[in-house]
């Protein structure tokens, strides 16, 4: 008789909650690293602009100083603000990780314990030779379960009491980190009266992509489409997300074409329409791949300047600002 396998089969509880509290401890830790990342980069862009911003005051006096001085400030605030609402998520996330991963060690104790408990057990019923004394081996080693499931759910009831806690702080600080605050006044000062419900829902779709890669680099597999360039599988599914009724499309001139059956597509002579939430399509025409190079996301226009959200750029999802011009774009396609 397999012992050990019989020990483990009778603690089959005390398993099931080690295993729930493994997978808990890989998901806050994954959680920690990355707005550990968001943090790290928020604060590296707060402090690169305070030194070029404070550089250019040191040597800037005129009418325009003071303008520019106030809304510097502005921005160096926002940048630590959401800065800093990154950190403080962090924080929360690590402590909950640490919980986690306490619980997980202290049920993994309780389930060493447990079978080797048993395994000493069953080994002298079988040692005894009789059916009889093995049955009451094995009686033993059930009877002894309980008492070791009450803490381990113990531990697991603790561990999901302080994931709720965490989660409550991460919902106070959610907006912070949600909404990229910078942007969304960029946004708004551009076509404040223009910008529709769903034009936010896709910027706000895209800003939570951004960083997001390609895995392995270089392979072009990408979580929006098939494997393959995945500028346009990027901006359809950003579409998709916020309600258009658009299939999810690899190929940019694909989207111009589906505005043009749609009546939602504008050229190159009228890209002074572009807005939120609208695709600009990079190239000459949509022909092919050769003349419908590239397509992105508008996050924001400020006069000829473009600001957007593009996937498979450098195999990520990042944001770009480009010159909004007909040497660059052939055209774009309202949502």
């Amino acid at each position: 008789m397999d012992t050990d396998a019989l020990a483990h089969s009778l603690a089959k509880d005390l398993i099931a909650h080690r295993n729930k509290l493994a997978g808990k401890a890989e998901d806050a830790v994954r959680a920690e690293y990355a707005l550990h990342q968001v943090a790290g980069a928020l604060d590296a862009q707060h402090d690169a602009y305070h030194k070029e911003s404070t550089t250019v005051l040191d040597h800037w006096h005129g009418r325009g100083a003071d303008g520019f001085r106030h809304h510097s400030a502005k921005l160096t605030k926002e940048l630590r603000i959401t800065g800093g609402a990154g950190a403080a998520a962090e924080k929360v996330v690590a402590h909950v990780a640490s919980t986690v991963d306490s619980g997980h060690t202290a049920v993994q104790r309780l389930v060493d314990e447990y079978t080797a408990q048993a395994k000493q057990v069953l080994d002298a019923g079988v040692a005894a030779g009789t059916q009889a004394a093995l049955m009451r081996a094995v009686g033993h080693a059930a009877d002894l379960v309980p008492r070791y499931t009450r803490q381990s759910a113990s531990t697991l009831r603790h561990v999901d009491a302080e994931l709720k806690a965490a989660a409550k702080k991460l919902h106070e600080l959610r907006k912070d980190l949600t909404h990229d605050e910078v942007a969304d006044k960029a946004v708004q000062t551009t076509h404040p009266s223009k910008v529709p419900g769903r034009g936010r829902d896709i910027v706000h779709a895209a800003r939570k992509e951004l960083g997001t890669r390609e895995n392995p680099p270089g392979s072009n597999r990408n979580p929006y489409g098939p494997t393959a360039a995945w500028c346009s599988s990027f901006a359809t599914a950003m579409w998709r997300k916020a309600g258009v009724k658009i299939p999810v499309l690899p190929f940019s001139g694909d989207v111009y074409h589906w505005g043009e059956r749609n009546g939602h597509a504008y050229g190159k002579h009228a890209l002074h329409e572009a807005k939120p939430g609208d695709v600009l399509i990079f190239g000459t025409g949509p022909q092919n791949t050769s003349t419908s190079t590239h397509i992105g996301i508008v996050e924001k226009v400020e006069g000829n300047q473009v600001t957007m959200i593009e996937g498979n750029s450098g195999d990520a999802v990042r944001r770009n600002t480009h010159t909004l011009s007909a040497s660059t774009f052939y055209g774009g396609v309202h949502p």
